[in-house]
């Protein structure tokens, strides 16, 4: 369905999402570039592996059939600007996508020849590499005897002083036959949460977990990764920013367009 709809914008031009006629007393455009870092990282803190994949989500109140023009860091799109316009690319952090997909309604000819996003407005992109951390972890776990263990883990906001996350969950796993922690869980994995975390803190968390000593139980624990859950807003994983937004329309009406970043956890483990 979705190809079928490109080729019939391809080959007619035809809008099929967006109406004709469409009026606002004011004119605006919101952008959310969403993201969620995966990571699976070592007890030692190497990092083993990690990804960061995102949308940009578009919500526009428009008035009339126009065009849009959108400019990311990307590095082929910059170098492929700077060719056109025949002068060196311009200084600064530039991203390479690993993979992207576009909505129907961005014009893939126009991308394909200039590496740049136009649309008529009515989602994702994916990079390995560089890829910015917003929380280090360093556990230290103790098995004292068969009855006891002692848990220290901390935790390092890497992103800005005047950042802050929300909703830190910090999922620590226990053996299956505890007894009874610090936080007064009796089964299960104990939460470190955190409404409000600042950027460049390194809170750290201590507990000491009793274990019930069995007969049965003769195999080694395998020590599941600690998980993190998170939101950071204003903060990209991957560093992908949008350099500009450029509205055409032919009543030359003033546009107010709006930014917005966050960045959520995915599948965020630190082996233990």
């Amino acid at each position: 369905m979705a190809s079928s709809s490109c080729a019939t914008l391809q080959v007619t031009g035809a809008v099929g999402w967006r109406r004709e006629g469409l009026v606002y007393k004011k004119n605006e455009v919101f952008l959310d570039s969403v993201e969620s870092v995966n990571l699976l990282m070592s007890s030692k803190g190497s990092v083993l592996r990690c990804d960061a994949t995102g949308k940009i989500l578009m919500k526009c109140f428009l008035s009339g059939m126009l065009d849009l023009k959108l400019g990311l860091n990307d590095k082929i799109g910059l170098e492929k600007m700077s060719q056109l316009k025949s002068r060196p690319a311009k200084s600064g952090k530039t991203i390479e996508l690993d993979d992207v997909t576009f909505h129907q309604c961005v014009n893939l000819t126009r991308f394909n020849s200039e590496k740049t996003v136009s649309f008529v407005p009515p989602d994702a992109v994916r990079i390995t590499e560089g890829v910015n951390l917003p929380f280090r972890v360093l556990p230290t776990i103790k098995e004292l005897g068969r009855t006891r263990m002692e848990v220290n883990v901390k935790v390092k906001s890497v992103f800005g002083a005047k950042m802050f996350a929300l909703g830190v969950v910090i999922k620590i796993p226990v053996p299956k036959q505890t007894a009874k922690t610090s936080f007064q869980v009796t089964s299960g994995r104990p939460k470190y949460k955190i409404r409000k975390f600042p950027g460049q803190t390194e809170p750290t968390m201590s507990a000491e977990v009793e274990l019930i000593s069995t007969i049965a139980e003769k195999k080694s624990w395998t020590r599941p990764p600690i998980q993190m859950e998170f939101q950071v807003p204003m903060f990209t994983a991957s560093g992908l920013q949008v350099r500009f937004l450029k509205v055409w329309e032919k009543s030359g009406c003033n546009t107010v367009e709006w930014a917005r970043y966050i960045t959520k956890a995915g599948s965020y483990e630190i082996r233990c």
